[in-house]
């Protein structure tokens, strides 16, 4: 990890640069924090091996060695999700191009992740809504319990067991993984998100006590 007689590594980053990028959703968690990551032996070595790469416009982002080997985001604000599927397909194609990458994919299960959850396509969708009726006693429960029959996932603002962000900004995302293609996954998105939103713009904030 280090180099030696050489010094420190000149890629190590300072703690505080890490906390900039993690904050602003560049970079991932501390891995050695998580006892899921840790039981499975995913964050040994951490941080040694991890890294991120930006594109110039911060729409594009590429995690070296967190849960997977490669993962590959694009992300943009507003609802025009067909143009950010679209940046992602371009990535692919490029990162796919390059010699000596081959990514484990089986031909009944698809793609082959550290979590179980990603099998199928590994692509997951996802967006930041802020729902403050469903979220205006300072959890996710009521939105977790709206979704559901919805067909959507609700993660805090950080990922997975992280807390959602203090204005009700939440993640959204598709349930749905195994047996469904990458632009049925998009569909169920958007078609959720608006059926979510009908819902938080009826809710009273007493009808949540």
């Amino acid at each position: 990890p280090d180099f030696g007689d050489n010094g420190d590594n000149p890629n190590k980053i300072t703690d505080e640069e890490y906390k900039d990028l993690v904050d602003a959703h560049v970079m991932f968690k501390d891995m050695a924090a998580d006892p899921y990551l840790a039981s499975a032996g995913i964050s040994n070595d951490w941080p040694y091996g991890r890294g991120c790469w930006q594109s110039q416009d911060k729409m594009r982002i590429i995690w070296f060695g967190e849960e997977d080997q490669l993962r590959i985001m694009c992300m943009k604000k507003g609802s025009n999700l067909l143009e950010v599927f679209s940046n992602l397909n371009e990535m692919l194609n490029t990162v796919e191009s390059i010699d000596g990458i081959e990514f484990a994919k089986d031909d009944n299960y698809g793609y082959v992740t550290s979590c179980p959850t990603n099998l199928g396509t590994g692509m997951r969708a996802s967006v930041h809504v802020k729902i403050p009726n469903l979220t205006a006693d300072g959890t996710d429960k009521k939105a977790k319990e709206v979704c559901k029959p919805l067909g959507l996932s609700v993660r805090g603002t950080g990922g997975e067991h992280t807390p959602i962000g203090a204005d009700g900004t939440v993640d959204i995302s598709p349930s749905a993984r195994l047996f469904i293609k990458e632009s049925e996954i998009i569909g169920k998105l958007y078609e959720g998100i608006e059926k979510l939103m009908a819902i938080e713009n009826v809710v009273s904030l007493d009808s949540i006590a």
